[in-house]
């Protein structure tokens, strides 16, 4: 959640966010209404007990001969007390809930508006071209006999898949490679639960208007994840963490699941919109003033494992209302796919300030001091959905594709991807 001294001291700042991400202002005026009411509960709770406390002093000190009246005014100002505390309790889960309605507060810059209201930052290599009709990359994968759709609709139903034979190599490489990656510049490698509780799944912002993509087992009351963001962030949770050797960093390798709500009839060929896939996410805890900076190192290392494997794309800076509840802003890198035209969303890199720290107790002591909230950051260094524009891109006539050279030593040497006879 936000920070409440910032909404009491800048309504107009938090009304503007609110706006530009689309949502309605009138939830700041809520916000801070029922933060009034929850302190005006708290400081009638504080004046009764002490109240308390002083009259139990004077009961103590009575004659033998007042005490009965007095025990009579002792027990109905504990009633009193009782129900201030009660009042105390509901006034604060209504203002968590209308805190929690609040989104985190874009930063400078950011564009205003939509999902196409995003802002081109640059384009990086050539879309590639071919003297051939090319194919895409489900009739690829299954020419090499790396994708089966067919069966996994047989197993598991729609938009379900197997990976086989070179595809199942090609995924592990392209996430080994990832994750040589992050281990060259300092990230530890986690393999994390893909089960978590509630109150992780609330605090990194999934519970909100993304909860229709989210996987529910009631009877265990778990979430599947959508991505290792989510156990990550509850990592660290209720710790207070030691930044002198630098930021916390983390890979995180996982399997990933998303029911795809609202998306029936989108992308439904291949393995570009699925319920199941793998990834690897970068997760940095930090200092909020080394957030920008550490936002735009993640995004540095994400176009290096495009250009290290040949694929054209292209930069944006998301647009408010397409950030999502927990990022203050979010850089997406989309790559080209050549059988669609168009450039397809590959990674995304999210700020997310002190939002995501707040609500889930993580912080820091700046200088030594009182303990403030960290800031968190995310990023997917690869994933199943890049094996789309990799196949596309790298195609050949006969259906058989090239290896770019710095996957190749991940696929024990190979260099071409060929048909199966």
């Amino acid at each position: 959640m936000i920070d409440p001294a910032l909404l009491r001291e800048n309504p107009d700042l938090v009304k503007r966010s609110q706006a530009a991400r689309g949502a309605a202002p009138e939830t700041v005026d809520a916000a801070l209404a029922a933060d009034a009411d929850r302190r005006a509960a708290i400081t009638a709770f504080e004046v009764l007990r002490a109240e308390q406390n002083a009259f139990g002093k004077q009961v103590a000190q009575a004659p033998k001969a007042e005490k009965a009246a007095l025990v009579a005014q002792a027990k109905e100002l504990a009633e009193r007390v009782k129900a201030a505390q009660h009042a105390v309790t509901a006034a604060e889960t209504a203002a968590d809930a209308a805190m929690s309605r609040i989104e985190n507060i874009i930063i400078d810059g950011v564009p205003a508006g939509g999902e196409q209201d995003y802002v081109v930052l640059r384009h990086v290599g050539e879309t590639p071209s071919f003297d051939f009709e090319p194919r895409d990359h489900l009739a690829l994968g299954e020419l090499l006999g790396a994708i089966d759709m067919e069966r996994g609709t047989k197993v598991s139903g729609s938009r379900f898949y197997f990976l086989r034979g070179i595809g199942a190599r090609l995924e592990l490489a392209l996430m080994n490679m990832a994750l040589d990656r992050a281990l060259q510049h300092d990230f530890v490698p986690l393999i994390p639960p893909t089960l978590v509780r509630p109150e992780v799944m609330r605090g990194t912002g999934f519970l909100g208007e993304h909860a229709a993509e989210v996987y529910h087992l009631p009877e265990d009351d778990l979430f599947l994840v959508g991505t290792s963001e989510v156990p990550l962030a509850g990592y660290h949770m209720g710790e207070i963490l030691d930044f002198e050797r630098g930021a916390l960093r983390y890979a995180g390798w996982s399997t990933c699941y998303r029911r795809e709500a609202g998306s029936y009839g989108k992308d439904t060929r291949g393995i570009i919109r699925v319920h199941q896939f793998n990834k690897l996410e970068m997760f940095v805890y930090t200092t909020p003033e080394d957030a920008q900076a550490e936002h735009l190192r993640l995004v540095a290392l994400q176009e290096d494992m495009l250009r290290s494997l040949g694929l054209s794309y292209r930069v944006i800076d998301t647009a408010a209302g397409d950030l999502g509840s927990s990022a203050a802003r979010k850089y997406d890198i989309e790559a080209w796919v050549p059988t669609q035209g168009a450039y397809r969303e590959l990674t995304s890199t999210s700020n997310c300030t002190t939002y995501q720290a707040r609500r889930l107790d993580v912080r820091y002591r700046p200088d030594g001091g009182r303990t403030a909230p960290v800031a968190t950051l995310n990023g997917t260094l690869a994933t199943t959905r890049w094996i789309v524009a990799l196949l596309e891109t790298h195609q050949r006539a006969d259906g058989s594709v090239l290896v770019p050279e710095a996957l190749r030593p991940y696929l024990g040497g190979l260099d071409v991807l060929e048909p199966r006879s």
